[in-house]
């Protein structure tokens, strides 16, 4: 890694160049020694292929396709908004075709959640789910919570009424749930494409969402068209339903295109790190759920841990860490805040002697009531995850996701199955899944614990946060009479690495704790290597110039795969960033937390990225 003091007399300028604009947008200085910087991007989002010579002459028409609704995404959300469509459909006796791509390349494959999961929507969508064989084995039956100091554990009590008791919930593989879910969606009739990703939003000539393009395959990494080019196909719906989950890439262009987020406030993050381990049947609890905050954190970085005993005829455990994507010091790994958290004396007791045998991370929606935004547009709406109804105290978001799903569902069948159309060819406006979801279990949930994330944000950080939780949401049950608002994007929180103090993690053992690459290799990850890095920049000259001088190249820590290197130039005259786009497990943090806002996440090649098996 190159030291900022090492950096050339140009990139300094550049550097104070950018502080001096003090604004997001990259300034000219910094544009121009993009003309010098190493090339990294060839995405055609970056650089179109209308201005590409190897394009000419290709063809790029595509085949379209008709449904009535199309859906992206192939999760809880998405699932359950496709199942109740169809069950609607099967009662009135109407004919409803109902399209969901998955850009995984099975359903479930890139599902990860902790899970210990509240099983209510799930039991209103299927109430003979135990009948069906729903894949849910393990109720919780003891519930524990701690503060951890380096070495030592403070109990506190799970009283009735506190968010993180989890009585009547079962502990899940999240995955095998939405497998599952999948089963009984193709059941009913869905058409599910798995390996499908949906990479463009069509639009009709009025301005509404006319449907989705899937991706492009085909595409060598230098961006010319391969002889195996081929083009996507074209879905055409009368309602589009976005539930891509966190941070989706096209819900983040319908963001922008439709103004969605101007009545609410930015949406923040955490990132979720997960193993599963087969452990010493000694040390098993089955149904024994326990979480923790404190250590190894400060009590300004918001964040925590769960290890959850599973009951699936084996000595399973889950277990995960947790840290807010608004932490400051770009020293901090969250990965390695994980593995050393693992050798706390409460934690490693349980691992000695077991085997790892999966990994995998996710960044997760925490805005909250606060951050929604409208959910309505002339052609679509979004469900679950995407726009973000995770309930950040219990940490649960699935069974509001599905919840979602079914009221779009709901909402758009009587609108699509209408004999009195207004038109075949303008996308409908289903404002009603908006007043409906206002009406529901969703909206008074998130809006009794609005304010417990952001009250995290005092002088006492962690330990503020936790005496205002217990006032009001157990004592006084919510009945806070403001809402407290967030700091922003998380992407703005990071100090210049000059001001903050370098973290001496400690080397893995390979016991208990692991290097990062062995760590990619347990989740399954893989894509076409001869494909363009779908980690896009949009100048490729900012990592360099302004993340590694200014913020010490925080891309290499905050990313759980791997995928960002610094590497010397091959003239030695210098550092530039090096993007293995292989090790991607489509976390989407990068999007989230690149402090320069030039990282943008787009799809690669449907049936990419990781391969959890039930995570």
């Amino acid at each position: 890694m190159l030291p900022a003091s090492r950096l050339s007399t140009k990139a300094h300028r550049c550097v104070r160049a950018w502080r001096t604009t003090q604004t997001e947008h990259v300034c000219p200085q910094l544009r121009r020694c993009s003309s010098v910087a190493p090339r990294i991007t060839t995405h055609y989002t970056i650089h179109p292929r209308d201005k590409d010579q190897r394009w000419e002459g290709v063809e790029m028409e595509r085949f379209a396709d008709e449904a009535d609704v199309v859906i992206v995404g192939g999760g809880p959300a998405g699932l359950s908004a496709a199942i109740r469509l169809k069950q609607l459909a099967l009662e009135q006796e109407k004919e409803l075709r109902v399209c969901l791509v998955e850009k995984a390349s099975q359903i479930g494959a890139h599902t990860l959640s902790g899970a210990c999961l509240e099983p209510s929507t799930l039991t209103e969508l299927f109430p003979d789910w135990k009948e069906r064989g729903a894949p849910l084995h393990t109720p919780v039956t003891e519930d524990i919570f701690s503060i951890l100091t380096e070495k030592h554990r403070i109990p506190v009590p799970m009283l009735p009424g506190l968010p993180m008791r989890n009585h009547g919930n079962y502990i899940v593989r999240l995955g095998n749930v939405v497998r599952w879910l999948g089963e009984q969606a193709e059941e009913l009739g869905v058409e599910i494409y798995p390996g499908y990703a949906a990479s463009e939003v069509l639009f009709h000539e009025d301005g509404s969402v006319k449907g989705i393009a899937t991706n492009d395959v085909g595409i060598a990494k230098d961006g010319s068209p391969k002889d195996v080019f081929e083009r996507g196909m074209e879905l055409h719906a009368k309602v589009t339903i976005f539930g891509e989950g966190c941070h989706g890439h096209l819900a983040k262009q319908l963001y922008q295109k439709f103004n969605l987020r101007e009545n609410c406030e930015p949406q923040t993050y955490v990132i979720g790190l997960k193993e599963v381990w087969t452990i010493d049947e000694k040390k098993w609890r089955p149904g024994r759920v326990e979480h923790s905050v404190g250590w190894p954190l400060n009590r300004h970085t918001y964040g925590g841990s769960f290890l959850y005993h599973l009951n699936e005829g084996e000595p399973l455990v889950a277990l995960g860490f947790v840290i807010g994507l608004d932490y400051s010091n770009p020293y901090l790994s969250p990965f390695r805040e994980f593995q050393r958290w693992k050798h706390h004396p409460f934690v490693a007791p349980t691992l000695e002697g077991g085997q790892r045998i999966a990994y995998g991370a996710r960044a997760l929606n925490e805005g909250g009531y606060q951050s929604i935004p409208k959910l309505t547009f002339p052609g679509g709406l979004l469900i679950g995850c995407s726009p973000g109804f995770m309930n950040v105290p219990k940490i649960k978001g699935t069974h509001t996701a599905m919840k979602s799903g079914m009221l779009a569902a709901e909402a758009i069948f009587p609108k699509v199955t209408a004999e009195d159309l207004a038109s075949d060819t303008i996308g409908l406006d289903v404002s009603e899944y908006s007043e409906a979801l206002k009406s529901s279990s969703i909206w008074k949930e998130l809006h009794a614990v609005r304010n417990i994330r952001p009250s995290f944000h005092n002088y006492f950080g962690l330990y503020g946060g936790m005496v205002y939780t217990g006032l009001f949401y157990w004592i006084l049950r919510g009945m806070e009479p403001w809402t407290l608002k967030h700091c922003g994007l998380d992407a703005d929180q990071l100090k210049p690495a000059k001001e903050c103090t370098p973290i001496d993690y400690p080397k893995p053992d390979g016991k208990i704790s692991f290097d990062l690459l062995s760590s990619v290799a347990l989740s399954g990850t893989n894509h076409e290597g001869d494909q363009p890095a779908h980690l896009t920049l949009r100048d490729d000259s900012i990592p360099v110039e302004r993340n590694l001088a200014l913020f010490d190249g925080p891309e290499q820590r905050f990313c759980p795969a791997g995928v960002y290197e610094y590497v010397p130039l091959d003239t030695g005259d210098g550092m530039r960033l090096q993007i293995n786009a292989q090790n991607c497990v489509h976390c989407k943090t990068c999007d989230i937390k690149d402090p320069s806002q030039n990282i943008n996440w787009v799809v690669p090649e449907g049936g990419g990225g990781p391969a959890y098996n039930g995570m």
